[in-house]
């Protein structure tokens, strides 16, 4: 389901068009940086908040508000002229990235390195503001993509009926402008990888669903079997939950490792992914449903200890109600797989509640050019020893 912003009501008088000047603050979760402007009259007007893409912290830039009201507590803005670059600024490969175009990517105007470090400053920045934690943060790239393009093994246009004219003839399919139901012409999509997903790991096979959740770097699975099974270190015997298990890519490579002496128990809700975790990974035991629910009616009977527990919820994260549910089956390891970063420290601020701290934590550049960045942390009792 495509998510659409939420209609906001005004509040007083529109200052949307209106263009400042301004010295780009620090990068913000979301893919914009942080301006303040001056709203009002007077020797000192009051500064509002504008969160600005298509800008570099540092710049100095002419924004153009493209939301907000002067009741609201914040607005939105694109850089529409760069006055003084960054280092780190650099010609945009697609077309039809800016302002006003297509909504697909945030930093396509930024250096790889600097995106990567970008990312960073934002998952160290949430995992400080909502989980009181000091984190060094590295963003590592993972193969698979040309220079940050060419990834997207899966991707969806909208289609254009009329087409309309483009370089090379009509151009039939589009992209939606950022937050907005308008659509721009996209001729070729310059992080749409040229072949479909290949659902193959470490010589194993996965059956996906169309249109089935799986990752959409083509690097991203190995890159994440790899860090979950370096944290964990699952030993032959052990007990493993697999939540949010989705066609079975850790379970997997769990009962490979905890062996035919070991448990693997996989939850997924939704149903077309959990009926393929059990073709995928025969000796894994299945459950379908919400993951807390799911726990909670398992616990009923009785609260089974587990060794080791990997965590890959979605966007929204695993929440206080399944954070619970893991701990209080006493694991001695926790691999939390996230897509968001202030989803994780949120969660990790719960974990922390009941004794459970961050060991390590690695993220990984799979959505080149884009804000996002997929992070894989490490939790373990307090005083425990992880071996």
């Amino acid at each position: 389901m495509t998510r659409r912003p939420r209609a906001r009501r005004p509040r007083g008088r529109s200052h949307v068009g209106e263009t400042h000047e301004v010295v780009v603050g620090p990068v913000a979760h979301g893919g914009h940086c942080v301006a303040r402007v001056p709203v009002g009259d007077g020797p000192e007007p009051a500064l509002r908040v504008v969160f600005v893409r298509h800008a570099l912290p540092g710049e100095r830039v002419v924004l153009r508000v493209t939301e907000g009201t002067a009741g609201d507590s914040f607005w939105r803005g694109d850089a529409v002229q760069v006055l003084e670059p960054s280092p780190d600024r650099v010609t945009a490969p697609c077309p039809v990235s800016g302002p006003d175009g297509c909504g697909g990517c945030d930093f396509q105007h930024v250096a790889l390195p600097a995106q990567r470090a970008l990312k960073a400053a934002v998952v160290a920045e949430q995992l400080r503001r909502l989980a009181g934690l000091e984190v060094d943060v590295e963003v590592e790239a993972v193969p698979g993509d040309d220079e940050g393009l060419r990834w997207r093994t899966r991707q969806r246009y909208v289609a254009l009926e009329p087409p309309v004219d483009g370089v090379d003839g009509p151009v039939d399919r589009g992209m939606r402008k950022h937050r907005s139901r308008e659509v721009v012409p996209v001729a070729d999509c310059l992080i749409e990888a040229p072949h479909g997903p290949v659902h193959r790991v470490r010589d194993r096979d996965f059956d996906v669903a169309r249109g089935g959740f799986w990752q959409v770097h083509p690097g991203a699975p190995e890159a994440l079997v790899a860090a979950v099974l370096e944290a964990l270190q699952p030993r032959p015997g052990e007990s493993a939950l697999d939540l949010y298990a989705g066609v079975g890519l850790f379970s997997a490579f769990l009962a490979d490792a905890v062996g035919p002496t070991g448990r693997v128990l996989a939850v997924e809700g939704e149903p077309s992914a959990a009926a393929l975790l059990g073709t995928n990974v025969p000796g894994v035991e299945p459950h379908t449903g919400d993951v807390a629910e799911v726990l909670t009616a398992l616990a009923a009977e009785r609260v089974e200890p587990v060794d080791l527990v990997v965590l890959d919820p979605p966007r929204a994260g695993a929440k206080r109600a399944v954070v619970e549910q893991v701990v209080a089956r006493t694991p001695r390891a926790v691999a939390y797989v996230a897509c968001d970063p202030a989803a994780l420290a949120r969660d990790l601020a719960v974990f922390a509640e009941h004794g459970y701290q961050l060991r390590t934590l690695r993220a990984f550049d799979l959505f080149p050019m884009t804000h996002h960045v997929e992070c894989v942390a490490l939790l373990t009792k307090t005083g425990s020893d992880l071996r």
